[in-house]
């Protein structure tokens, strides 16, 4: 697609020319942006100069060992990022407009916080590119860790690793964040600025009524060495779960963001030194083909590379929204 202002003369822009050097800029790397392209570098390297010729400007310094953006090619990037999320929803908005208004619907499976400060960015800008897609959220209970993925009450889902994998399954990290533990504002560990597993193998703790790999990693049973888990309550919900701590029934541990989510001033949230970060994943049915599944997967991705989860770090290289992301689906 190429745009032509005349008027002034000005120069043409092609928006494959745009997307290639938004990928380059991403990237900063030729030989990464032609493999996420799938050209050849070389060709990549011609594009870019014409594109640099066709607007007059130098927009990349090179050398042998790296690749920056001068002032102008940081403008280009900005604007282009925006120009091509326009184009794509122009072209989403037409598609639709011309064949009626759309009834296809998206169920998203999530539990808890979803995927927490990144859940709006990316329901929000899906509905921009897909306006046309009726989207549901379904919260599931603890007992369903697949999140409706495994008797297809959902089409996509938010889910927390570790999960027995099924030949169905797709599966990939937006970001990683650390575990935390819930405790009463009035327990002692309230007071500490940290705990280790071993301070609080002799508490009782509120366990998730789920699978028993599931149950087993939320109740840190790998970073015990052997010591027996003491349960003081079972739990099927993240609100069941503060309500049992709150009665003292026991402590938990969670994700960190659950904080920000679910916060009161009757629990506290401790930092654990020494079990092994959650990741927040999104899932799918590699067996069904579904182009809303794969927009969906394809925009958290991008809003994973471009936003952050406080206190998380994110496991997506930085990508435009419109970025043609590969296929994963069926």
């Amino acid at each position: 697609m190429v745009l032509a202002i005349f008027g002034n003369m000005q120069p043409q822009l092609d928006l494959r020319l745009l997307s290639y050097f938004v990928a380059v800029a991403e990237e900063l790397h030729f030989g990464r942006a032609a493999a996420r392209l799938h050209i050849a570098q070389p060709s990549l390297s011609v594009q870019i100069r014409k594109l640099e010729q066709n607007l007059g400007a130098v927009l990349l310094l090179r050398s042998s060992r790296h690749v920056e953006l001068t002032p102008a090619g940081q403008i280009l990037l900005d604007e282009s990022r925006r120009l091509l999320a326009n184009a794509e929803r122009a072209v989403n908005l037409t598609r639709e407009a011309a064949h009626g208004v759309s009834t296809r619907k998206l169920v998203i499976g999530f539990q808890g916080n979803a995927a927490a400060e990144l859940t709006p960015h990316i329901l929000s800008t899906f509905q921009s590119l897909h306006p046309g897609i009726q989207v549901q959220m379904h919260s599931y209970d603890f007992s369903d860790p697949y999140v409706g993925l495994a008797d297809g009450s959902s089409d996509v889902a938010f889910v927390r690793p570790p999960l027995l994998m099924q030949d169905w399954l797709g599966m990939e990290a937006l970001f990683v964040e650390p575990r935390v533990m819930v405790v009463s504002a009035n327990h002692p560990l309230a007071e500490l600025p940290e705990v280790s597993v071993e301070q609080v193998t002799n508490e009782f703790f509120v366990a998730r009524k789920a699978p028993e790999n599931w149950r087993n990693y939320w109740l840190a049973t790998e970073s015990r060495q052997g010591e027996p888990v003491r349960v003081g309550a079972d739990v099927a919900t993240v609100d069941e779960c503060f309500e049992a701590i709150l009665a003292e029934r026991g402590v938990a541990f969670s994700q960190a963001s659950t904080q920000r989510f679910y916060s009161r001033p009757s629990l506290a949230f401790v930092p654990v030194t020494d079990i092994p970060p959650t990741a927040l994943s999104i899932a799918w049915r590699t067996d069904v083909a579904s182009k809303p599944v794969q927009d969906f997967i394809d925009t958290a991705r991008a809003v994973a590379s471009l936003h952050t989860v406080p206190g998380a770090w994110s496991t997506r290289p930085h990508n435009s929204i419109t970025e043609g992301a590969h296929r994963t689906t069926g």
